[in-house]
């Protein structure tokens, strides 16, 4: 989905091939340099508008959970796609030529949802001939007849928790079985199991006998107070929001360093830390070697 099938029985999936399929010479570009833009700005919408409007929009509408960090990288690329219709519309009316064409259909359907829910006066301010341009193909008779009146957004539209629970598929309660009554037959007695004998316990040979004899080890920080730095914490403020803004300040401020050292180490052999992948695979196998440690420890590497 989308999919089409004509009376012909041919069929297609995907929109751009049906709408590429079902439109005219005028449309797809009478040229061969005009075909050529209109494809460029077909998959300039696939590539540089759909993921970051989906990213931004889709949590406003319930349908996808709300992450800060990707919801501001896409606000960036958003500004950064907007600015570069802003400057091509600076001298044109369309995208390809001087009449709609493929172009400005997959563009402005595109971009439709970003005007509606979160493109508000003030975030649209800067690029006037991209307004001025999704307003004109909006308004003609072809695209009212399938989107009907868009209504720019006035006030950017946030993520509501509890629309997104809404939204989420309900898991089904199974029907409650109904008591039985006191005249209802009994059920037959069930037949006692056999108990099955224990098994017999192996004899331990010499290894094992060595391992068992052991003493268990004990926790080193058992005795130790409980630390008021929550490591999971500063672990999502690293992980979700933004290193040196938030994650950094965040460390310093609850560091707690009655319970907590920092530890800096170079390691030795500069060769082997040509490849980063190899590098994180060095380290973080380091801390696997101190079982305890790995509860107590988290390691930053920089190259």
């Amino acid at each position: 989905v989308p999919a089409y099938q004509g009376d012909d029985g041919f069929c297609l999936f995907e929109s751009n091939a049906i709408a590429h399929y079902l439109s005219n010479e005028a449309l797809r570009g009478a040229t061969p340099q005009a075909a050529a833009q209109v494809l460029q700005w077909v998959s300039f919408a696939d590539s540089e508008i759909i993921p970051p409007a989906s990213a931004w929009v889709f949590p406003t509408l319930g349908i996808m959970q709300f992450n800060k960090q990707a919801t501001e990288q896409a606000k960036e690329d958003v500004k950064r796609t907007l600015a570069v219709l802003n400057h091509h519309l600076n001298t044109r009316t369309f995208l390809v030529g001087e009449r709609i064409s493929l172009a400005d259909i997959s563009v402005a359907c595109s971009i439709l949802w970003l005007y509606k829910q979160v493109l508000e006066p003030s975030f649209r301010q800067p690029y006037p001939n991209v307004t001025r341009w999704f307003v004109t193909c909006v308004n003609q008779p072809q695209f009212k007849t399938v989107l009907g009146d868009v209504k720019l957004c006035e006030k950017m539209a946030q993520f509501d928790s509890k629309k997104f629970a809404e939204m989420q598929p309900k898991k089904e309660t199974p029907p409650k079985k109904e008591k039985a009554g006191k005249d209802a037959a009994k059920p037959q007695e069930k037949k006692k199991k056999e108990e099955k004998k224990p098994a017999e316990e192996e004899e331990m040979d010499d290894c094992d006998a060595v391992l068992a004899s052991e003493p268990k080890t004990k926790d080193p920080f058992a005795h130790l107070a409980k630390s008021t730095f929550v490591m999971d914490e500063f672990k999502r403020k690293y992980s979700n929001e933004d290193t040196l803004k938030v994650a950094i300040p965040h460390f310093w401020e609850h560091l707690d360093t009655e319970g907590y050292s920092i530890w800096y180490c170079e390691y030795k052999f500069a060769k082997e830390l040509a490849e980063p992948f190899k590098s994180c695979n060095l380290i973080s196998g380091k801390p696997q070697q101190h079982n305890c440690c790995s509860f107590f420890a988290s390691y930053f590497v920089k190259f």
